[in-house]
């Protein structure tokens, strides 16, 4: 495939690693390289498969958590003859980034989810007293890798006959795009797995999360799930009014 998305508009490379972080509840303080190092390989992989443009910052960050495992697995020098650089974690640096990057993250997005009275003014945040009582399920929204994720496991489960080529089929991505509008003009949302398990080839699986992507860019749709790593569901994307 030509098609490319880029992911300049999606999450960074620390947003992946903060995300293996949070699917492996692993503590920030005590990585084990080899485990996320390993599964933020297997990303990148499956990121490049799927013909997803890969900013340099990505592969800048695949040789740092190389380069900190192979330091821990160096014996540690002890007394006097070892340097300070040698007896310090190999990880405090990344995770000072990390704990940055993410109190940054956290910061920005409290002021987004903030309704806005003027440019850059923020209104105070209500108190729980005034909050009325949400009568829907509470959704999060979904990051690109949650995607992936789902992309992962579904296709895993499906049978290999499901995923072979069938020659005379003709789709493009477009077709794909104008299709999933469609249904969300019929539906008030749709389930992400029941998007890809009704496409019957590889080719159309892939546009299928290729499409949801583009569609996300340029804003028209969001993806939400209830709970972390449950089900995924795609709705469109509602601009607030401008008067709230």
């Amino acid at each position: 495939m030509s098609y490319e998305v880029k992911l300049d508009i999606f999450e960074g490379p620390l947003d992946l690693l903060l995300y293996l972080i949070r699917k492996n509840e692993i503590d920030i303080y005590n990585i084990p390289m080899a485990l996320i190092t390993e599964q933020y390989l297997e990303h990148l992989e499956m990121m490049k498969a799927l013909n997803l443009d890969l900013a340099g910052e990505y592969l800048v960050l695949a040789a740092t958590l190389i380069h900190i495992k192979s330091r821990m697995l160096l014996p540690v020098e002890e007394g006097e003859g070892g340097t300070e650089e040698d007896q310090q974690d190999p990880r405090a640096e990344l995770v000072r980034q990390l704990l940055e990057y993410q109190a940054f993250k956290e910061a920005a997005l409290s002021l987004s989810q903030r309704r806005v009275l003027d440019r850059d003014v923020f209104k105070r945040v209500p108190s729980a007293d005034e909050i009325p009582d949400e009568p829907e399920e509470a959704m999060m929204e979904v990051s690109l890798f949650e995607l992936i994720e789902a992309f992962k496991q579904v296709v895993g489960r499906m049978d290999k006959e499901d995923l072979l080529e069938i020659d005379t089929e003709r789709i493009s991505l477009s077709d794909r795009i104008n299709e999933i509008l469609e249904d969300l003009e019929r539906e008030k949302s749709l389930s992400f797995t029941d998007l890809l398990r009704a496409s019957r080839t590889r080719k159309s699986v892939i546009y299928t999360l290729l499409a949801i992507l583009e569609l996300m860019k340029m804003r028209v749709v969001r993806a939400f799930q209830s709970d972390p790593f449950g089900p995924i569901r795609i709705f469109p994307a509602v601009e607030e009014s401008a008067d709230g």
